[in-house]
C-alpha cells in the first residue's frame, strides 16, 4: 500500500502530499457547507422573505422548490463533468456559480428575481456537491480515504443542524430583512474554497472519452419542472386548477417516461436504470424518498405556521426543529 507522505501513482489519486490532501479537505467542506447550510436554513427564512417580498405561498414554494429542482436533475450530469473535464475544474466551476447566484439572492428586489437566484444555485450546487465528495475520494489513498470521507461527512451533518440555528438567531436579532445575510455569507466562504483550490491543490487529469448524457439531463429537468410547476401553480391563485395539473403533471409525467426510456437506450446513461435491480440501491431509495417527502412538507410548513401564524420567533422555532436536525 502506497504510503501518504509519497507519491501516488495510481489514476485514483490526484493530490500527492498530506499537505495537499489537507486543503482538499478542508475546501470539499467549505464548499459542500455553502449547499447543505443554503438547503436547510431555507425554512427558517421563509416567512421573512414572503414579509419583505411580499411574496405569496406559491412563490414561497417556488423558492424551495427552484433549487432542489435544479440540484436533483443536474446532479448526476455534475457528477459525471468531473470525470470528463477535471474534478478542480467542474468543482471551482460549481462554487463560482453559487456564490455568484448568492449574491443574486441576497440583493433580490423581487420575488421572481429570487426564484431564477435560487434555481442557478441548484445549478451550481450539482456541480459542487458531487464534486467536494469526489475530490476527496480522488485526493486520498485507499487506506486513508474513510477517514477522510467521515470528517467531510461529520461536518456536512454539523453545518445541516447549525444552518437553522444560526439563521434563527440572525432573524430573531437583526429583524425580517437580516434573511439576505443568511445568503450573503456564502462570498467569504466560497472565496476561502476557491483560494484553496486553485493555490494550494493541483489539477487532476480528466477521463479521456467519457461522455456526457444531456439529453437524459434535459429530460430529467423538463420532466421535474413539469410536475412542479402543476402541482404548485404559478402564484395567480392559492391552489392550480384541476386543469391546470391534468396539462402540466401530466406532460411531466409523459417526459418522465420519455427519460426512462432514453436512459434504457443510450450507451451512457447519467442513471444506469440496471441499478435498480439491486434491492440494497432500490430500498435505499424509496426509503430516502419516503423520508425526504416526510421532511420536506414538515420543514416547509410548519416553521411558516410557527413563525407567521403564530408569533414564535425564529430562534425558538429553530432550536424547536433542533431535534429533527439530531436525528
Amino acid at each position: 500500500m502506497t504510503q501518504a507522505s509519497e507519491p501516488i501513482s495510481d489514476n485514483t489519486a490526484m493530490a500527492t502530499t498530506p499537505a495537499e490532501r489537507r486543503f482538499v479537505l478542508i475546501a470539499a467542506i467549505l464548499a459542500s457547507s455553502m449547499g447543505f447550510i443554503d438547503g436547510s436554513v431555507i425554512s427558517i427564512a421563509i416567512p421573512a422573505i414572503r414579509a419583505d417580498l411580499g411574496a405569496t405561498l406559491a412563490d414561497a414554494q417556488w423558492i424551495s422548490n427552484g433549487y432542489l429542482l435544479f440540484l436533483s436533475s443536474l446532479i448526476l450530469l455534475g457528477g459525471a463533468a468531473g470525470d470528463r473535464f477535471g474534478l478542480r475544474k467542474m468543482f471551482g466551476l460549481g462554487i463560482v456559480v453559487f456564490v455568484l447566484a448568492s449574491m443574486v439572492v441576497a440583493f433580490s428586489p423581487t420575488p421572481l428575481v429570487l426564484v431564477i437566484a435560487r434555481a442557478v444555485q441548484g445549478a451550481g450546487a450539482a456541480f459542487m456537491v458531487p464534486g467536494s465528495l469526489a475530490i476527496i475520494a480522488k485526493a486520498y489513498p485507499r487506506d486513508e480515504r474513510g477517514k477522510a470521507i467521515g470528517i467531510w461527512a461529520a461536518a456536512s451533518s454539523l453545518t445541516s443542524i447549525g444552518g437553522p440555528i444560526i439563521g434563527g438567531f440572525v432573524l430573531t436579532w437583526f429583524g425580517q430583512a437580516s434573511w439576505r445575510l443568511i445568503f450573503a455569507i456564502n462570498l467569504p466562504l466560497g472565496a476561502a474554497a476557491l483560494a484553496l483550490l486553485w493555490f494550494k491543490v493541483r489539477a487532476d487529469r480528466p477521463e479521456a472519452g467519457r461522455k456526457l448524457d444531456v439529453v437524459g439531463a434535459v429530460l430529467a429537468t423538463l420532466a421535474l419542472m413539469l410536475i412542479a410547476f402543476g402541482l404548485t401553480g404559478s402564484g395567480s391563485e392559492s391552489t392550480p386548477p384541476l386543469s391546470h395539473i391534468a396539462l402540466y403533471a401530466g406532460g411531466g409525467l409523459v417526459v418522465a417516461v420519455l427519460f426512462l426510456v432514453w436512459e434504457a437506450r443510450t450507451r451512457t446513461p447519467m442513471l444506469p436504470l440496471r441499478l435498480f435491480a439491486i434491492k440494497a440501491f432500490s430500498g435505499a431509495n424509496a426509503l430516502t424518498f419516503a423520508l425526504y417527502f416526510a421532511l420536506g412538507g414538515t420543514m416547509f410548513f410548519l416553521p411558516m405556521t410557527l413563525i407567521a401564524g403564530w408569533g414564535v420567533s425564529p430562534a425558538e422555532v429553530a432550536l424547536a426543529l433542533l431535534p429533527l436536525g439530531i436525528l
